[in-house]
């Protein structure tokens, strides 16, 4: 590994900020101290998110952003918002398929370097859980359409929606707000993201 510190753009909305918990403990945040853990000298991570976020909104904000460099990876992780706001799939994968391109050429054009995160179900928590059997299979549909993108564009996927489903019985896995989650579970994702982003960087 050469002294030089590597960069990471992370892309989002609420999930991707941390919506309601501490700057630390955010995924991309956690990921990146995973990774120095391992003696991998990454930057802080460069985010582009915001709660509420759909995924045309994402693409304004990036195009907001001028982003004048590229960086070593790129996470991505959206589409709770299209989900909340009754947005189409048809029109969610449209833009899914743009913000993957979008997340290639920030990842130096190589899709590899590209890690999709799944959905989370919003639908346990004590905001959502009255409407979790409506919430559930319409974030699966939402996740097939990612997934069935992310595979065919060729980048990662790291499916880290089973982990909400802890928050069920655990409410420490809940944020303040009642409707995110905490550090404690984004900590499982950065977990789970780890081993994927690792390989790729050697």
């Amino acid at each position: 590994m050469s002294n030089q510190q590597l960069t990471y753009l992370a892309l989002g909305d609420s999930y991707t900020i941390g919506e309601a918990v501490e700057i630390s403990d955010r995924y991309p945040v956690q990921l990146v101290e995973l990774l120095k853990k391992d003696g991998i000298d990454v930057d802080h991570p460069e985010i582009i998110a915001t709660t509420g976020w759909t995924t045309d909104e994402l693409m304004k904000g990036i195009e907001k952003a001028k982003l004048s460099t590229t960086f070593d990876f790129v996470t991505l992780l959206i589409g709770v918002n299209n989900q909340y706001r009754k947005r189409s799939t048809e029109a969610y994968r449209s833009n899914f398929k743009r913000l993957l391109r979008t997340a290639k050429q920030f990842a130096k054009g190589n899709k590899k370097r590209v890690f999709v995160l799944s959905i989370p179900d919003w639908g346990v928590t004590p905001y959502g859980k009255d409407n979790l059997e409506k919430i559930t299979p319409e974030i699966n549909r939402f996740n097939a359409v990612n997934k069935e993108e992310s595979e065919a564009f060729g980048v990662h996927y790291i499916d880290i929606t089973q982990t909400s489903y802890a928050a069920l019985n655990d409410l420490s896995l809940i944020a303040s707000d009642d409707l995110h989650f905490s550090g404690k579970l984004y900590a499982q994702w950065a977990e789970m993201a780890l081993p994927v982003v690792k390989e790729e960087l050697k």
